[in-house]
């Protein structure tokens, strides 16, 4: 990006001003906190839509998976489409998507609507991240890259601790519709997001060089499907947990629903906290932070079906919970080092991988629930796909030291 600029600077021999790296990283970090909050939000409302709906918790989580899968198939649909476009205006079309789908969601007359247009919901949050991240890195030296893509991803941390907690709070006071729509919040933060990218981030030009073609190229690397695998796999456990906190915390810790904005706080603080601690180390020493990361999460997911049984420990347990979500940055950084030119795809399948992981946690959750037993099982259910992610996480490592 900055030889285009170069380039932009001596064919018009007027020189480019360079975008202020942190009024860019806010306007990537509000997009985040807009699909930090329907993301996480959902979660959190699952008990108030299954009971609007007439459904019972586990097929409310199908749901959330709707979402992931609309990511799934999102991220590499628009980075290939888009390759040929400037990404600056590609981020702009990807928040537009988004604020329209989300607004449909709030309107759903059904569970068959709801599934529908949760997935449109999703399509373009895997690119919008991707693409963002890559923009956020290029404006600052390599060193520095995962502090960068870190403070993109504080926008969806944030969410976590202002947003969600605020949509639960309306979605139990006065509907589950009003945590997306009621007070504008998707609509709103979308466009003023197209609005901040359209006046901060860089002017640059769409990318010659064959394109999509170019961006498939990333397929043909082991490593680039390593890195997703762990995220895919390794990512599920705080999924199958969060899904089912609100249900945890009224079934098995049988707290007041006052106390749930609370300890999705907590969670929010975790993850905070782990986006910006951890980048500072896993710059030095990316591949052993993602290691530490997962393990630290198998441990903290382990002790969940024992925390959940008071509110002290739950909330003490989610905010551990929360800070091993670092890994996201971490393994965003693993992808620029091994996709080659591929930087678009690949940045954008590391959001897939995670929203397989969206699906796939819930999934086994919801399976163990059904099975009887219980909300707080979950926990279980998520260290092991903690452990399985650092299994695949090993197998990468030894293979690149290789």
């Amino acid at each position: 990006m900055r030889d285009m600029a170069a380039t932009s600077e001596a064919e018009s021999g007027t020189p480019a001003p360079a975008p202020a790296p942190a009024l860019v990283h806010f306007a990537l970090a509000v997009g985040g906190f807009a699909i930090g909050t329907t993301e996480f939000a959902t979660m959190s409302l699952l008990p108030c839509f299954s009971r609007d709906l007439r459904i019972d918790a586990p097929t409310a989580g199908h749901v959330i998976s709707a979402y992931a899968l609309g990511v799934v198939v999102g991220a590499p649909l628009f980075a290939v489409i888009g390759a040929n476009l400037a990404r600056r205006s590609l981020l702009i079309g990807l928040m537009a998507i988004f604020a329209l789908a989300n607004a449909l969601s709030a309107l759903a007359p059904s569970y068959g609507w709801m599934l529908l247009f949760r997935f449109l919901s999703g399509l373009p949050h895997g690119a919008y991240f991707g693409i963002a991240s890559l923009v956020a890195a290029s404006l600052v030296p390599t060193e520095q890259r995962t502090a960068a893509v870190g403070r993109v991803m504080l926008g969806l941390t944030v969410a976590t601790i202002v947003g969600v907690p605020l949509a639960n709070l309306l979605g139990q006071a006065i509907g589950w519709r009003w945590g997306f729509w009621g007070f504008g919040l998707v609509a709103i933060l979308a466009s003023l997001t197209a609005v901040l990218v359209a006046l901060f981030a860089p002017r640059d030009k769409p990318q010659g060089g064959g394109g999509a073609l170019r961006e498939l190229s990333a397929l043909r690397r082991s490593q680039v499907w390593l890195t997703l695998a762990i995220g895919a796999i390794g990512f599920g456990g705080m999924f199958a947990v969060y899904t089912y906190l609100t249900s945890t915390l009224l079934s098995v810790t049988h707290a007041g629903a006052a106390v749930t904005p609370f300890v999705l706080m907590a969670f929010g603080v975790g993850m905070t906290a782990g986006n910006l601690i951890v980048p500072r180390f896993a710059d030095r020493a990316l591949m052993p932070s993602a290691g530490i990361m997962l393990a630290w999460s198998a441990v903290m997911l382990a002790l969940y079906p024992f925390a959940a049984h008071t509110v002290a420990t739950i909330i003490l347990d989610m905010l551990a919970i929360g800070f091993g979500v670092a890994l996201a940055t971490i393994l965003q950084t693993r992808l620029m080092d091994v996709a080659g030119e591929a930087q678009g795809l690949a940045a954008a399948l590391n959001h897939s991988a995670f929203n397989t992981a969206n699906a796939l946690g819930p999934w086994l959750g919801g399976m163990a629930i059904a099975a009887g037993y219980g909300f707080a099982s979950t926990g279980f259910v998520g260290a092991g796909l903690a452990l399985a992610g650092l299994v695949v996480w090993a197998l990468a490592w030894a293979a690149a030291r290789h």
